[in-house]
C-alpha cells in the first residue's frame, strides 16, 4: 500500500458513474448507499444532516455487524480494461471505517443488470443474495490482499495499491472487514479495444477512453482530472471536466494579448490508436465563468515512453482558437492541420481554466 501520489492515478476511473461504472449488489446498505463510492467528486461531510437511520455519510456505510460475517459490494466498471492501480478512501469515516480491506476482479462475458432504487437503511434480501451466488465472487482473482486500513482524517484517509493485472477486468468485488465505511474507490486503468474489425477509413474518436486513449501527464488539475476530458458522453456536472487552479504567476491586469499567450496549462494524452485527426471538438460544458480563453491541440508520432515526450517534435493541429462559455467547439476543415500519423496529443489552455470534454475525430493508421 502508498498512501502517496501513485504515477497509475493518472489514467481514468474504469469505475466511476461517469463513465458508467454501476453498483450490482452489496450486503448492507444501512448508512449510506454503495453507489455513492463512484462519484467523481470528493466526499463531503455535513456535520448536523441525520436521517431516520443514524448519521448521513457520502459513501458507502454498512451497520455494525450482529451476525456472522464480513459486508462486501459488486461493482461493475463502466469501461472493462486492464488495472494499473486502485484507490480505497475513508474520507470523514473516522471512527466508523473497515478495519481491513481486499478486492477482488474477474471478466465477465455478459454485463450485469446495475441494482435500483433507494437502498439507504436496507440490506441485501435473500432472494439477491441467492441471485448473486451465481457468480462465485469468492473465488475471483485476488487484486488486493486483505489489507489495513486507516481513518478518514485529511493526512491518512487515501490508500493506494498498485495492481498489475494483465486480463481485462470487467467486475471488482470490493470486501470490508467486519463492517464500516469506505467513502470512494477508484479503479485506474486502460481500455484495450479490439481493432481488429475497425477499417483503416471508419471515423471514430482516436484520443477516447473508450477506445484507449489515456492521460499521460498535465501540468494542474486542482478542480478536476484532466483524463475526465476523454470520458464518454458531456459531462453532466463541472466537477466531470478539467479545471486547473488560477495561475498564481497571473499578471494584476491581464490585457487582451496575455490573455492569449500568458499561462498554457497543458495536458498530454496518448491516443488509443496511431491515426490521423481531422476534426476536433472542445466542449467547455458548465464552464460558464471559468473557461480557457484559447487553445492550442498539437501532435506528435514517437515510439517511446512517456517521459522522452519532452525532447518529441510538436506540430501544431489547430493552431490558437478561441473558446467561450459552456459550449461546444467544433473545428474542423482547413482549421484542422494535416500533421501526418500521431500517437500523441498535447492540449494547452491560456490563460488556465476549465473544459469538460475533447474529442478527436479520425481513422487509424492500420500499419501500426
Amino acid at each position: 500500500m502508498d498512501t502517496k501520489q501513485a504515477s497509475f492515478t493518472s489514467y481514468p476511473d474504469l469505475a466511476s458513474e461517469v463513465v458508467g461504472g454501476s453498483i450490482i449488489f452489496a450486503t448492507d446498505d444501512w448508512f449510506a448507499s454503495a453507489e455513492n463510492l463512484l462519484k467523481p467528486e470528493a466526499a463531503v461531510f455535513k456535520d448536523d444532516l441525520f436521517t431516520d437511520f443514524g448519521k448521513w455519510m457520502d459513501g458507502w456505510e454498512s451497520r455494525r455487524k450482529r451476525i456472522a460475517g464480513h459486508d462486501w459490494c459488486i461493482i461493475q466498471l463502466g469501461c472493462p480494461g486492464k488495472i494499473h492501480g486502485i484507490e480505497i478512501s475513508t474520507l470523514h469515516f473516522t471512527g466508523n471505517y473497515p478495519i481491513h480491506c481486499s478486492v477482488q476482479g474477474a471478466s465477465l462475458s455478459e454485463r450485469l443488470e446495475p441494482r435500483s432504487g433507494e437502498r439507504m437503511g436496507t440490506c441485501a434480501s435473500s432472494q439477491e443474495i441467492d441471485e448473486i451466488e451465481c457468480l462465485k465472487s469468492q473465488n475471483w482473482k485476488e487484486l488486493v490482499s486483505l489489507t489495513e486500513l486507516r481513518p478518514g482524517y485529511p493526512e491518512t484517509h487515501r490508500s493506494l495499491f498498485n495492481v498489475e493485472e494483465p486480463e481485462k477486468v470487467t467486475h471488482i468485488r470490493l470486501n470490508i472487514f467486519p463492517d464500516g465505511g469506505i467513502a470512494r474507490i477508484r479503479v485506474y486503468g486502460e481500455v484495450q479495444p479490439n481493432w481488429s474489425n475497425v477499417e483503416e477509413n471508419d471515423q471514430l474518436d482516436l484520443v477516447a477512453m473508450i477506445n484507449g486513449g489515456i492521460c499521460v501527464d498535465y501540468t494542474d488539475a486542482h478542480y478536476g482530472q484532466a483524463s475526465n476530458v476523454i470520458a464518454p458522453g458531456r459531462a453532466k456536472k463541472m466537477c466531470e471536466g478539467w479545471e486547473t487552479a488560477r495561475r498564481q504567476d497571473r499578471p494584476p491586469i491581464l490585457t487582451t494579448d496575455l490573455l492569449s499567450s500568458f499561462g498554457g496549462e497543458w495536458a498530454r494524452y496518448k491516443l488509443g490508436h496511431t491515426g490521423y485527426v481531422q476534426k476536433v471538438e472542445i466542449d467547455t460544458k458548465h464552464f460558464k465563468g471559468n473557461y480557457p480563453h484559447t487553445f492550442i491541440l498539437e501532435g506528435t508520432y514517437i515510439v517511446a515512453t512517456a517521459e522522452m515526450l519532452d525532447r518529441a517534435e510538436w506540430h501544431e493541429i489547430v493552431s490558437k482558437h478561441p473558446l467561450g462559455p459552456h459550449a461546444q467547439h467544433f473545428i474542423e476543415d482547413k482549421k484542422v492541420k494535416d500533421v501526418g500519423k500521431i500517437n500523441y496529443v498535447k492540449l494547452s489552455i491560456y490563460p488556465d481554466g476549465g473544459i469538460s470534454r475533447m474529442l478527436l475525430g479520425g481513422h487509424i493508421a492500420k500499419d501500426e
